[in-house]
């Protein structure tokens, strides 16, 4: 066995440990900051999440609210750096294909009972189990774990996956490829613990606040859906001491004009700032009014299976549609807040990751509108003989500027008829991931920071390839780059293909824009994935 991140994990440990008696005094205990006597967080949601379950959720503002209620392997520091979450440290087999973790003695659930290996081996097996139909099934294969990809497909038993718990604070992972990020991707939610003995009583109800058990930093004591979920202080936490933010509220506000209204009276610490408002915004409340790179790309997909329309099926269309976009109007001129033109769909904050070179990345916008008007009459249409199809975007004042953006570039420059529709996002949810569209909004950030969690995204087989884009030359690179000490040539090749055949239009790469409360002070602005912890932040008086 090789030592693995043993030393650098477990020396945060000592760190993370702060003074009561500071506590006491009302200062922050490392800072010296006077803190506030109200340590509640309150922060703005767009839509309700999809499930307080980490195996089933779906969505970014799901995994916000999982990684306050329970606690994975490891978490993040403010950099996006691995630090002890469940376990203090791993080592890792000479093949790299067996991980074997050490978690930590004082790790409780809600309830007072003991946090074990087999709490994970529980969740894991249920996370790749064809029962379940976790929305999220697919990332056990993705993580290369032991037989997950026969057991996704109903070949063998969930028991069967490669994950065993060697005693009740060792657990033992066995890989079929080595995966060098493998360690990273544990801190997603969906290969968070679940308690096995509240999921037996409750059944699918076990995640209402009077049923739920969690083993993160807070619990569930109320939810209103379509309008709010409170978490405070889980006092069985094994880190609860260091705990300040006592309490956690999300609102659920559909219109982000009325959400910066509501955060300007003061109900509310955060909230995203409305497209095009930055500007105003920074100038009126400069030290509120933040920017910052983000782990996400912002896209159209094309639904490219048998029952998308026919014309999308020819790629001078797509890439017709692509071309005409002027990307520096829906950055500049509609959003307003940094955000980075998108030519590729890997962002160039992602770790590691060298942007390829697409030839119509460096075109003028005047050539891109003539090339995409001649492929469009190449495949037959004109504003004689306009092309006519569906939009759908999730309910969003944002989403819906850019998709007006969108239409009437397409209008104008080729003469293309556009009908909108948004859906709540559940729905949305669901039409696209049945295939009930012609062309959607889609935005991806990151589950790890390795150009792997968009690419793979374009895998034939992928839970989240809404729009059924098969290409066995992308298929290939994404496997082979799994076990390549230089995956980059892979991906540069990747994205070219997808620059030829246009799945998916890349459209912006997002940018945190935020309106925060100054009261409100160590948000983890350097970490691209945003994987931020209520524990980690606090409130200073005024």
């Amino acid at each position: 066995m090789k030592f693995s991140k043993s030393s650098l994990l477990a020396s945060v440990v000592g760190t993370a440990l702060l003074s009561t008696s500071a506590f006491a005094a009302g200062v922050h205990p490392e800072t010296g900051e006077k803190l506030a006597d109200d340590q509640t967080f309150t922060y703005r949601i767009l839509d309700e999440h999809s499930s307080f379950d980490p195996q089933v959720n779906e969505d970014v503002s799901g995994s916000e609210i999982s990684r306050n209620l329970f606690e994975g392997l490891y978490s993040q520091d403010n950099l996006g750096n691995l630090v002890p979450g469940v376990a203090l440290s791993h080592t890792v087999s000479d093949d790299n294909l067996t991980y074997t973790f050490k978690l930590r003695d004082n790790a409780k659930w809600s309830d007072g009972k003991p946090v074990t290996a087999g709490d994970f081996v529980y969740a894991w097996r249920r996370l790749a189990s064809p029962e379940l139909a976790s929305p999220y099934q697919w990332y056990a294969e993705l993580m290369s774990v032991e037989n997950a990809d026969a057991i996704v497909k109903g070949d063998m038993k969930p028991e069967e996956l490669g994950i065993k718990a060697i005693d009740d604070h060792t657990l033992e992972v066995k890989l079929t490829k080595p995966l060098p990020y493998f360690a990273a991707m544990t801190t997603h939610s969906s290969t968070f613990p679940t308690p096995a003995w509240a999921i037996d009583a409750h059944g699918a109800a076990w995640t209402k606040p009077e049923n739920i058990v969690s083993n993160g930093a807070y619990k569930l004591v109320k939810h209103v859906p379509q309008e709010t979920a409170i978490m405070e202080r889980n006092t069985n936490y094994w880190d609860n001491e260091s705990t300040i933010i006592d309490k956690v509220e999300t609102l659920v506000i559909n219109d982000e004009n009325i959400a910066l209204t509501r955060y300007l009276a003061g109900e509310t610490d955060r909230t995203e700032v409305p497209a095009g408002q930055f500007p105003r915004l920074k100038k009126e409340h400069p030290d509120q009014a933040i920017v910052f790179p983000r782990l996400c790309s912002y896209y159209y997909t094309f639904n490219l299976s048998d029952s998308g329309p026919e014309e999308f099926k020819d790629v001078r269309v797509r890439k017709a549609l692509a071309y005409a976009l002027d990307r520096r109007v829906i950055t500049d001129a509609v959003l307003q807040g940094g955000q980075f033109q998108a030519y590729t769909f890997t962002p160039a904050v992602t770790a590691g990751f060298e942007v390829p070179k697409v030839d119509f990345a460096g075109w003028s916008q005047q050539e891109r509108d003539a090339k995409a008007k001649e492929l469009l009459e190449a495949a037959g249409f004109s504003k004689d003989n306009p092309l006519e199809f569906d939009l759908v975007y999730n309910t969003s004042e944002a989403h819906k500027k850019v998709a007006i953006a969108m239409t009437q570039m397409w209008k104008q420059k080729l003469g293309v008829k556009v009908n909108l529709n948004n859906m709540e996002w559940k729905t949305f949810l669901n039409e696209r991931g049945n295939q009930n569209f012609e062309l959607a909004r889609g935005a991806w950030c990151g589950d790890y920071n390795e150009a792997s969690t968009f690419l793979d995204l374009m895998d034939s087989e992928s839970g989240y390839n809404d729009g059924k884009f098969n290409n066995a030359e992308v298929d290939e690179l994404l496997s082979d780059a799994k076990v390549s000490a230089n995956p980059q040539p892979n991906y540069t090749r990747i994205e070219e293909i997808m620059s030829a055949e246009m799945p998916v239009i890349p459209i912006y790469h997002y940018t945190g824009v935020y309106m925060m409360n100054a009261q409100l002070k160590n948000w983890p602005i350097k970490n691209a994935e945003q994987n931020w912890y209520a524990k980690n932040l606090y409130k200073v008086a005024k």
